[in-house]
């Protein structure tokens, strides 16, 4: 059954309304503030607003096309441009500061930091133990920035010397750091091992076919393979590897290539296939409990707020509510007109996000940022984005205004 973390991470603080103790701050204001941040599909651009006050808005001129993460404890998103080898980062203008019995909460307006970091293809960016690190796909390294300085307008990058270029990622795990290892020439990625901070190997190759997607949960970094899900977690100051391999009852010649991580309770949500998603618990069995979707997926998210339940999007333009802990689908809403995944696969489709007790949606035909309660998947509002809103990332959470 799924661990329950004693505390909340940083991510959860921020995503989440937190309860406060307000004994001796009754003259504070409470606030809740949510900014929603929205790449365009076809122009170099962000829109960034402020969910009840879409009125308040600002836009960010890109390289390319971005995917859109919120880093360093929420207070920079970062605009991944991986045609276009770019990465600018966005200051969200939202900060939150933990002082134990309570949270702070400061709103600013966003801006661009200082000058992007270009690197041949950026791709996946691991947020984690205090470091953003981006892989460079092309470039046989990945750049690894300390969160904190970040958070304070100040963009260094340290270089991770990788064997050979590929699609891969690097991730810090408590003491250690670990990477994906790729075949010399072809780029076939074979697994996972632990490496020096300067880039050298250590220990064994832990395989896994294919290696792709990453995320973590409680003490656990996970990584979708062919043959299973890697597992890793620290023991005695050393990486633990465990393959998890997938059911034989499973669908055959499918894989988990993307996974999310509760930030709440120790469990990852991952596709399995085209229409499926998998509930995987990396500790007791079943480790594997897969949700078969009526139709193909178009994205997925976990709810910070409701760590039992997760949301998925499916083509023909149904929002699912998923119940991680029964892994099934407790409710479905038509949110958004069809949207078939046939085609490429960077075609404009729509993508959600978590605000609190919404769900945001981008809708790129309509021009529109969906939002949608949690309570009931019924629709609250919508939200008109010049062009094609594509890709989106959400910051902000509650906090008191001393």
């Amino acid at each position: 059954m799924f661990r329950k973390f004693a505390t909340s991470t940083a991510i959860a603080m921020i995503l989440a309304p937190v309860a406060f103790a307000h004994e001796g701050h009754d003259h504070d204001d409470d606030l809740t503030h949510y900014r929603v941040f929205v790449g365009d599909h076809d122009k170099p651009l962000v829109t960034a607003f402020d969910l009840t006050e879409p009125e308040h808005r600002w836009s960010f001129d890109l390289a390319g096309q971005a995917k859109l993460f919120a880093v360093a404890g929420g207070a920079v998103v970062a605009a991944v441009q991986s045609d276009d080898d770019h990465v600018h980062f966005i200051s969200s203008g939202i900060e939150l500061h933990d002082h134990g019995d309570h949270t702070d909460l400061e709103v600013s307006d966003p801006a661009m930091l200082g000058a992007p970091l270009t690197g041949p293809r950026p791709f996946h960016l691991v947020d984690h133990g205090g470091k953003v690190v981006i892989n460079y796909d092309k470039g046989g390294y990945a750049g690894i920035i300390e969160a904190s300085a970040l958070a304070g307008g100040t963009i260094g990058e340290a270089n991770f010397p990788q064997s050979y270029p590929h699609h891969g990622f690097v991730a810090p795990l408590g003491p250690v750091w670990l990477g994906t290892v790729a075949a010399d020439g072809e780029g076939a990625r074979l697994g996972l091992q632990q490496f020096q901070a300067d880039g050298s190997a250590v220990g064994d190759l832990a395989p896994c076919t294919g290696i792709h997607g990453e995320a973590f949960s409680g003490a656990f970094l996970a990584a979708g393979c062919e043959e299973g899900v890697l597992t890793a977690t620290i023991a005695g100051g050393a990486p633990v590897f465990e393959m998890l391999p997938y059911p034989e009852d499973f669908p055959q010649d499918v894989t988990t290539g993307t996974l999310l991580g509760s930030t709440a309770i120790q469990v990852f949500l991952g596709n399995h296939g085209a229409d499926g998603l998998v509930v995987i618990d990396p500790v007791d069995q079943p480790h594997f409990r897969r949700i078969e979707l009526p139709f193909r997926r178009i994205d997925f998210a976990l709810d910070p707020v409701r760590p039992a339940h997760g949301y998925v999007l499916t083509e023909d333009g149904t929002l699912h509510r998923i119940d991680l802990l029964n892994a099934e689908i407790a409710a479905s809403e038509s949110v958004t007109e069809p949207y078939s995944m046939d085609g490429h696969w960077n075609d404009p489709r729509p993508r959600i996000a978590m605000a609190g007790d919404e769900i945001v949606v981008s809708d790129p035909r309509a021009g529109l940022v969906r939002r949608i309660s949690t309570e009931d998947l019924s629709e609250i509002g919508t939200i008109e984005v010049e062009g094609q809103p594509y890709n989106l990332t959400v910051v902000g959470g509650s906090g008191l205004s001393h």
